[in-house]
């Protein structure tokens, strides 16, 4: 489990096609010495396993289906990208409970700056947009985020000078792909309001 809350930008610093899956090595700040193998890690909101660690870097692989259905089928050699260790028990929750299990891709159709913030617009696929609330949380490339409006498909977002600085959101531009998750009440809801 996560929080939404990026603790560092990692760098991909190779890329190789396996003959099981895709494996990326992953630069970042982090002393990789304290992470086990197989330790949980949000890569633009996806939990990947760690495979191997080095000096400042590690490695996860990547199945097909997560491929298909994330921005990391896009990824390439020297792309940036949101990082989060698991959360613990006892740890602060800034920001929400995040599982890591991307529900689908949004596309950025609007993004402008308002005083030091920038407003952003995504269109989220359907059926997904009907999960997302106004007010409610929602993860984008694995940053926890407050909805502040929701139109149709599309939904609004306010990201304050502070996560633009520690998160590659900064980057985004109109057409920009990114990584959805929606809250998890709202995806417990809406199961349970079917089956009843």
């Amino acid at each position: 489990m996560f929080t939404g809350i990026v603790t560092d930008i990692g760098r991909i610093r190779r890329v190789t096609q396996t003959a099981r899956d895709r494996r990326y090595e992953i630069e970042t700040r982090w002393d990789t010495s304290g992470i086990d193998l197989g330790a949980s890690i949000s890569h633009a909101g996806c939990c990947l396993t760690v495979t191997e660690t080095g000096p400042g870097w590690f490695a996860v692989e990547v199945s097909d289906e997560t491929l298909s259905k994330t921005t990391l089928g896009q990824w390439t050699e020297g792309q940036i990208v949101n990082l989060e260790r698991a959360a613990r028990l006892g740890d602060e929750m800034g920001g929400h409970i995040v599982s890591g299990h991307i529900d689908g891709l949004g596309r950025v159709v609007a993004a402008e700056p308002v005083g030091g913030s920038r407003r952003i617009q995504i269109t989220a696929p359907a059926p997904l947009h009907r999960f997302i609330a106004a007010k409610g949380s929602i993860t984008v490339d694995g940053v926890s985020l407050t909805v502040n409006r929701v139109e149709g498909q599309t939904f609004e977002v306010n990201v304050i000078p502070h996560t633009l600085e520690a998160t590659t959101l900064s980057g985004l531009v109109v057409g920009s792909r990114v990584n959805l998750e929606i809250d998890m009440l709202a995806r417990y809801l809406a199961r349970w309001q079917e089956t009843a």
